[in-house]
């Protein structure tokens, strides 16, 4: 509990991509004193201005001469998805320690090949940052599951809410099509919602059955693009219709191993959620649930007793928890201390020599989540019942 770890001379890092998340990685890098010594955008110019706003020493020309450079040890993708494969298989077998965002990959051809590039490679970490399971208290529902806490597991409930759509002139790159499963809503952030219900309860998902909305079938592109939660840019500047074939909402009803049942839904046009996601995990002997918007609480449901609300403090968290929560109860920890919490396991396990089983979202973590999204598109598209690959 308490003091961050400190690391042990890290291997220095280029950031590719300087986007919504890309700072994100920047800034969290920075605070367990890891180095950012490079960027690659997808142009130099554009590299030169993403490294002057965030301090960057360097600009790479282009992801040969980034991983050609034997200062860079470590690369962090946080570049347009349609580029993850390329990027993160060149620098897994230039030798360097990858962290990529979701998704690894856009089908699971991809995917089974990091994956299995990944194992080749045990002394490499790689990691996907679903960073959501790094809240402390998910780390809390996952010990107390374990311990038997909630009983026999009946059933797993949710939802990942946001309202940064709701409009026909709200527009992004992640409305367009990818030519793959061509998914939005789950792909972008209903793979949070199911690593993270997979993650707490020790379970998978196997079957799923999806329906999918798109509420606007068209909306107005703005000329020249536009930035992640930039609302919307109608009155300001010209736009021009585009076609959507990408849903704004989702609903999946799952099958999971023992038996257990349960159902989520994502829905990026709901007005006044920012980015909720919840989910309540329900067993015989009590219920727990938590919300991504209260983060240092959890509610913990009982029959023929009081249920109660737990508040983060980590003088009564279970060890596990507790050892991910740098600020005592009452101080809250959110969004980028749970980005901190996935670095410094990451490098942590770096750190140890890549020793025992990685305590991050691995390569084949991200292989299972894009197994997943071609299960929910091909159920959606038919109908039916689908398996997940395993």
């Amino acid at each position: 509990m308490g003091a961050p770890t400190v690391l042990n001379t890290p291997p220095k890092v280029a950031l590719v991509g300087g986007g919504f998340i890309g700072p994100v990685h920047c800034e969290t890098l920075r605070r367990i004193g890891v180095p950012v010594v490079g960027v690659l955008e997808m142009t130099p110019e554009l590299g030169r201005k993403t490294a002057e706003r965030l301090g960057i020493p360097r600009v790479f020309a282009d992801l040969d001469a980034m991983l050609a450079d034997p200062e860079v040890g470590a690369v962090h993708i946080a570049s347009p998805n349609f580029v993850h494969y390329e990027q993160a298989r060149a620098a897994l077998l230039a030798g360097k320690h990858v962290l990529c965002e979701k998704p690894l990959a856009l089908n699971s051809t991809e995917t089974g090949d990091l994956a299995k590039l990944s194992a080749e490679r045990p002394k490499q970490a790689a990691a996907v940052n679903y960073n959501v399971r790094f809240y402390p208290l998910c780390h809390e529902m996952r010990a107390r599951v374990a311990r038997g806490d909630l009983g026999k597991i009946l059933s797993i409930t949710g939802s990942y809410t946001q309202d940064w759509l709701l409009q026909a002139t709200d527009y992004n790159w992640r409305v367009e099509p990818d030519h793959a499963t061509n998914l939005r809503a789950i792909s972008d952030i209903g793979t949070h919602w199911m690593d993270l219900a997979q993650f707490a309860t020790g379970l998978k998902i196997e079957r799923v059955m999806a329906d999918l909305a798109i509420f606007h079938p068209e909306r107005r592109k703005p000329v020249g693009g536009s930035e992640t939660y930039s609302g919307s840019a109608a009155a300001e500047r010209a736009t021009e219709p585009v076609t959507i074939v990408t849903e704004d909402y989702g609903a999946v009803v799952m099958h999971w191993t023992e038996g257990v049942r349960g159902v989520y839904h994502v829905n990026q046009c709901q007005a006044g959620r920012k980015n909720r996601l919840s989910l309540e995990i329900s067993g015989t002997e009590g219920s727990i649930a938590w919300d991504s918007e209260t983060p240092n609480r959890m509610w913990i449901g009982r029959r023929g007793r009081p249920s109660e609300a737990f508040e983060r403090d980590w003088s009564i968290m279970d060890p596990a928890a507790a050892d991910i929560s740098h600020y005592p109860g009452g101080h809250a920890e959110g969004f980028p201390d749970a980005f901190k919490q996935l670095a410094l396991s990451f490098y942590g396990w770096i750190g140890g020599g890549c020793s025992g089983p990685a305590p991050f979202p691995t390569f084949a973590d991200g292989h299972h989540e894009v197994q997943l999204c071609e299960a929910i598109a091909s159920s959606a598209r038919g109908g039916t019942w689908e398996s997940v690959a395993s």
